[in-house]
């Protein structure tokens, strides 16, 4: 099982099925409390230095929508295919539609897509394995047009790495948690503090000495699993993390507090998987 407790990444108000719940508590070792919450930013920076235009990223996409809230995210890899988190396939209804044979919508810039399949990686699909794997791919009925799908990080140098971090939904500030959803995209920047199993990212404090927090420092939360965590270079966007969830800690009542470590799941770990289920659509 995973090293970690995570703190549910579930969404409040989603009513899982007693088998669901088993599967995924096996699979991560996960408490069901509350799920992770968009960005959350630093109390001492304005909001508006974290807002993007979605026009910037329009290789990301929103899963499912609840009460208004964007739940999941997925992001373009490919011209059809696209990478989550794999419980975002239990945490929404795709994974319930996809394998009933039915259309499950999306949207990238504007235009409509279904997704045809849905591809859970091996480690998730068997949560007896000892590192499970919490990803997943699913394949939409075309080619999106216009749109440079991300390139992939293969390389094991990711530590220390500074990566921009990006969500839709619940907001707040590091001193008091999330606090509100208004369903604006941000992004804010970490470093990868440790390239283990995953990609941890700490959530540092700016107030204490030592400190290593970054000027747009920023964690994710509620309805931000299945996000990306991005390279930003002059050639491009380079995908290096998949967005699951926050250890979950006693000492943090509230998600989204300093010092809150977030987990990714690390795509260059998983890059010959990914490429043999694009290649093959197995």
């Amino acid at each position: 099982m995973s090293a970690y407790n995570i703190r549910s990444v579930f969404y409040p108000a989603m009513k899982l099925n007693t088998a669901s719940k088993i599967l995924l508590s096996l699979l991560m070792g996960l408490t069901v409390t509350t799920p992770s919450q968009a960005i959350i930013i630093r109390h001492d920076m304005a909001d508006s230095r974290y807002l993007v235009d979605e026009l910037d990223f329009p290789q990301l996409f929103y899963l499912h929508t609840r009460y208004n809230n964007k739940v999941c995210m997925a992001t373009l890899i490919g011209e059809q295919w696209a990478i989550t988190a794999g419980h975002c396939s239990v945490e929404t209804p795709l994974g319930e539609v996809v394998n009933a044979g039915q259309v499950y919508p999306v949207s990238l810039l504007g235009q409509d897509y279904s997704v045809t399949q849905l591809v859970l990686h091996p480690g998730f699909q068997n949560p007896q394995q000892s590192r499970a794997v919490d990803l997943a791919l699913i394949k939409l009925d075309r080619p999106v047009s216009g749109v440079r799908p991300l390139a992939l990080y293969r390389d094991a140098d990711e530590l220390d790495r500074i990566l921009s971090i990006i969500g839709w939904g619940f907001t707040g500030i590091g001193t008091h948690g999330r606090s509100s959803n208004d369903g604006k995209l941000r992004r804010a920047q970490n470093r990868v503090e440790k390239a283990g199993q995953w990609l941890e990212f700490l959530f540092d404090d700016p107030r204490t000495g030592n400190n290593r927090a970054l000027q747009l420092e920023g964690v994710p939360g509620l309805g931000d699993s299945g996000g990306p965590a991005v390279l930003e270079t002059s050639a491009g966007l380079i995908l290096l993390g998949v967005a699951l969830g926050e250890i979950d800690n006693p000492d943090f009542p509230e998600q989204g507090l300093y010092g809150a470590v977030s987990l990714y799941e690390r795509v260059s770990t998983h890059y010959e998987w990914i490429q043999q289920v694009i290649q093959t659509g197995r």
